[in-house]
């Protein structure tokens, strides 16, 4: 049994840290890190990704994309830093662009989350069909109605395609080795 003449002391601490009035820490996207993306922003919000491509038109061969803010914002990915830079410096009537870096929060969440697939957007490879028709002639057994021509003239591309980039891996390998 305790006595009870002793009387209880109890101390208190002032916090040293408020967590309940914290926010988030402002991201910080510096023009060096995405520069070939811009946030687009201020357009209608029943524009639908149609629309977008409409307005940023010239820049569709050039090698153009769009990711979805919310229904005011999207991102526009384009395929080198000049190209984003050309399309921030040209005025559209709809919509308004501006870099990366002085955009939203939310767009500059949606970029860090999505920073390995904002790569900027590269041509599409030249292809051929000549696979794809042999292997639909063997499962038909049907003959070719491509003359020889055409066939040699197909495999010289093909031919000058495959040299094409295996300079380009040597050339690529030779810099990082630091050959000339």
């Amino acid at each position: 049994q305790l006595s009870g003449g002793e009387k209880c002391q109890e101390s208190q601490q002032s916090p040293r840290f408020n967590y309940y009035g914290a926010e988030p820490a402002a991201l910080d996207l510096s023009d060096d890190e995405l520069p070939h993306v811009i946030e687009i922003y201020d357009f209608p919000s029943d524009f639908r990704t149609e629309d977008l491509l409409r307005v940023f038109c010239s820049y569709q061969k050039k090698g153009f994309d769009i990711k979805w803010v919310d229904d005011t914002h999207a991102l526009g990915i384009f395929s080198s830093p000049i190209t984003a830079r050309d399309a921030l410096s040209t005025k559209h009537l709809m919509v308004k662009t501006r870099p990366l870096s002085q955009g939203t929060r939310a767009s500059k969440a949606k970029a860090r989350a999505y920073a390995d697939y904002l790569q900027p957007a590269k041509e599409r490879p030249e292809t051929s069909a000549a696979l794809a028709r042999r292997l639909v002639i063997g499962a038909l057994g049907v003959r070719s109605n491509q003359t020889p021509a055409q066939r040699d003239a197909e495999r010289r591309k093909l031919q000058e395609a495959r040299e094409r980039k295996r300079l380009e891996n040597k050339q690529r390998e030779d810099a990082w080795e630091g050959r000339d």
